[in-house]
């Protein structure tokens, strides 16, 4: 697997409402476990040093879901994301790809990262970048592998930029590049590691539209690592919480808003308010009880407003 290429196809929506695309998508897929970590643990040795990351952590992903996982700082996200895609050894644990073990980057899963300028390479095109994984795929005739390229490149709105070069473009499209790169790829569980963290708010508002729009079309599974809880909540029909290193999954958080969701609207609704309320107070109270923040502010920030 390529690590930022394990990604899938664009394809045509088959309606454009979202919950019967959300329906279609998991059609008699409903209950099965797409991804399923048991037990998970790492610790990490050497110089003298012995630093456990993570403990203890078990959770399951149904095919088609979209859950967001959110904890404190240093708590060891990226770590849990790397043993998910393959690319880290547990310590002890298991982690299983529909019932199959992953024991190291496994076909039909992609990841993509935060860091999408040190992904992307700038002396090929946008889209030689989000052809080259597919490459790999040897049955893939050469006109099969244009036509994924440009249906992935139409799907995150860059079908206007394919002969141009990642810095050419701003950050935001620079990270189309490499969603698209993953579309492309069709894979059936789509990782992403803290994405938006270097694009300005007005891009991540837009980029986080284009995952829930490329989710309900695909119908993939999406596991998303993020620390803005407002992100979190927006995106997500589940957030995981996590605890302090060493960590586990302090909570399991349904998240009951509308499936149809805008920047405005859905931001606005007390719901929404509400459950980012929660999910702030049990971070903080993973960081009281690990003693990393004694001095935790009375009040909640205030949510993030779109484009601000």
């Amino acid at each position: 697997m390529n690590a930022e290429a394990r990604g899938g196809g664009a394809g045509n929506a088959e309606a454009r409402n979202p919950e019967a695309r959300n329906a279609q998508a998991r059609n008699g897929r409903r209950g099965q476990h797409m991804l399923d970590v048991r037990g998970l643990r790492k610790v990490y040795e050497g110089h003298g040093r012995r630093v456990e990351a993570v403990r203890d952590l078990t959770f399951s992903l149904e095919a088609g879901e979209l859950v967001c996982l959110v904890g404190p700082s240093g708590c060891g996200k990226t770590t849990l994301l790397k043993c998910i895609a393959g690319l880290l050894a547990p310590t002890g644990g298991d982690v299983l790809l529909q019932g199959g073990p992953v024991t190291g980057p496994p076909p039909g899963m992609a990841v993509v990262f935060q860091e999408y300028g040190r992904s992307l390479f700038p002396w090929m095109s946008v889209r030689d970048n989000v052809e080259l994984p597919l490459r790999q795929k040897k049955h893939l005739s050469k006109d099969r592998r244009r036509e994924l390229v440009a249906s992935s490149l139409r799907a995150v709105g860059l079908d206007d930029a394919a002969g141009a070069y990642p810095w050419q473009l701003s950050g935001g499209m620079q990270q189309r590049v490499a969603i698209a790169r993953a579309v492309a790829y069709e894979p059936e569980v789509l990782l992403m590691d803290e994405p938006f963290a270097a694009v300005d708010a007005q891009t991540r508002a837009d980029l986080e539209d284009l995952i829930r729009d490329l989710w309900q079309q695909l119908g993939v599974t999406v596991l998303f690592v993020t620390h803005d809880i407002d992100e979190a909540v927006y995106l997500g029909q589940r957030v995981l919480i996590l605890s302090a290193s060493p960590t586990v999954v302090q909570e399991q958080l349904t998240i009951d808003l509308p499936d149809v969701r805008d920047q405005l609207h859905t931001r606005a609704d007390p719901r929404f308010t509400q459950l980012r309320t929660h999910v702030y107070e049990q971070i903080q109270a993973a960081k009281r009880a690990a003693g990393a923040d004694p001095a935790v502010p009375d009040e909640v920030p205030a949510a993030r407003a779109p484009g601000v």
